[in-house]
């Protein structure tokens, strides 16, 4: 019998929570399950169809709770399993989905796998990727890590060097050995047997790699200027046609769906580069991913450029994810936009009217402005590795302020990040009035009302800063479509009048500029 949360909206729209920096509820400074459980009515009011958890994983938070120690726990700090469990049936009473992350490229080097590993246990020696020096002792090959360091660390009781795509903390899983996919396997049904709907799987970009470990050629221009990431960083100067699942890596999506089952949704994050759209339409083809995003729209300043090359890039456009924010990347009301309340809105009616999955950021419907930080309250390691100029992901994570005053209704403690917010900021003072809350519920209420979500994207096109899109309901014949038009430029444009939803009133047919607009047909 199938379960009847599983039932998913072919372009659901996600709303992403980050533990740590959603709602406290024990005093020390740091989010747990409950605060999200007491807080869920808020999400549920936007309008959104799912919530996706980031880790909440035993971690020593190396890496922001990406590196795991244990897949199948909760943190301490963040509450216990009964308290998971209180948190998926009150989401389920609001009709919300539950998405957890599923980080299975890497594991903690805490994690009793990796130990064990180490000391050659038989049944755990060959979970990570393990290789000898070559033989004056240096690397197995040039591969970096996406950081930027090398992607090889030494082990001096193994004499062997050990692959990481990411921190050094985060040694690889060799996800070609049985055993490990077995463990994944497991994984996935214990979180599905506990209610989860879905997953969001982290990296699903770097699970396989060149089995022969050949370097990677170096990048020309054009393949440079598409690379995930700073310019500044060494990745960038690779073309990763090697390290990033050459050959069978895309058909092992089919293999994760077989774990998950044909009614949970799953979602992917490509974090490569050159090729990235085409891989999110590979990984997410028919028996794979439900979807995947990529960094191309909001790493290239939420343009209509942007835009416009992420639609005429993909096979289905309805199988990337559409987004502007995240933890890992700077708030976007003043990246992509001049953090008025005018842009604020204009970009949420982005990504409403966009054909694929929608994730907002949480805290991105009070139109949250990046925060800066001292550097001695930062933790993320990409952050302190290129700073002050890395990629901003701990000002993302600052906690999200649900009322005025000192503790801001976040904790009744010393909060993990400084919480500097403006004031008349808070979700507290949005409850009331025309703001940017009350537009991101008007907006999402919207796409649901009119089945945005269901409706197949006909055509499309780009004139300049405006982007016009037409939509149709899948075996309809003329009716219960919709059209849209988006003008990311600052001069007005010609256009039909009387929208059914714009992000600013306008008359008559000329547009202004910054205003996204949608017609019902």
């Amino acid at each position: 019998m199938s379960n009847p949360h599983r039932v998913w909206p072919k372009s659901p729209v996600i709303y992403q929570i980050y533990p740590r920096s959603f709602r406290d509820t024990t005093g020390n400074g740091i989010g747990d399950l409950d605060g999200i459980r007491h807080k869920l009515h808020h999400v549920a009011k936007l309008g959104v169809d799912a919530v996706w958890l980031s880790p909440f994983y035993p971690s020593p938070l190396a890496d922001g709770g990406y590196d795991v120690a244990d897949h199948v726990d909760v943190h301490p700090a963040m509450g216990k399993m009964d308290d998971f469990d209180r948190l998926v049936d009150r989401a389920h009473e609001l009709g919300l989905k539950v998405l957890i992350d599923q980080v299975f490229n890497h594991t903690s080097d805490a994690s009793p796998w990796f130990q064990r590993s180490i000391l050659g246990d038989p049944d755990y020696a060959d979970y990570y990727v393990w290789r000898d020096p070559k033989p004056d002792g240096t690397q197995p090959n040039n591969w970096l890590s996406q950081f930027g360091p090398p992607a090889w660390t030494w082990n001096h009781k193994r004499r062997q060097y050990y692959f990481h795509n990411f921190t050094k903390q985060q040694p690889s899983l060799n996800l070609r050995n049985p055993r490990v996919q077995e463990e994944l396997s497991e994984i996935m049904r214990f979180w599905l047997d506990r209610g989860v709907d879905g997953f969001r799987l982290d990296a699903v970009t770097s699970f396989l790699f060149d089995p022969e470990m050949r370097d990677n050629p170096p990048a020309t221009p054009a393949v440079r200027e598409k690379v995930s990431g700073e310019n500044f960083v060494p990745y960038t100067y690779q073309d990763h046609a090697h390290d990033i699942l050459p050959g069978d890596g895309t058909d092992f999506m089919e293999r994760v769906r077989r774990w998950a089952g044909e009614d949970t949704f799953l979602f992917g994050e490509v974090t490569s580069g050159n090729q990235s759209i085409e891989l999110a339409c590979l990984l997410s083809a028919p028996g794979r991913l439900d979807a995947a995003y990529t960094t191309d729209f909001p790493e290239n300043g939420g343009t209509a450029a942007a835009y416009a090359d992420c639609l005429e890039r993909a096979e289905d456009p309805r199988r990337l994810g559409w987004w502007l924010s995240s933890h890992d990347q700077p708030r976007h009301a003043d990246k992509s936009g001049d953090g008025s309340d005018r842009d604020v809105r204009f970009l949420a009616t982005v990504l409403m009217a966009s054909p694929g999955p929608v994730i907002v950021y949480q805290g991105e419907e009070l139109g949250l402005s990046q925060p800066e930080l001292p550097k001695s309250a930062v933790t993320d390691p990409l952050d302190l590795l290129y700073w002050p100029d890395g990629p901003g992901r701990e000002g993302a994570r600052v906690p999200i302020p649900w009322a005025e005053g000192e503790d801001r209704g976040f904790s009744t403690g010393r909060p993990w990040l400084p919480m500097d917010w403006p004031d008349g900021i808070s979700i507290a003072v949005q409850e009331i009035g025309d703001s940017n809350l009350a537009f991101y519920r008007r907006a999402f209420a919207f796409r649901r009302a009119a089945g945005l979500s269901n409706m197949e994207l006909t055509d499309w096109s780009r004139d300049g800063d405006v982007i016009r899109l037409s939509y149709a309901m899948p075996g309809a014949s003329g009716e219960g479509g919709a059209e849209a038009v988006l003008n990311f430029g600052e001069t007005s444009c010609r256009t039909k009048a009387a929208p059914d939803f714009a992000s600013q009133a306008f008359d008559g047919t000329h547009m202004p500029g910054r205003c996204g607009a949608v017609w019902l047909t």
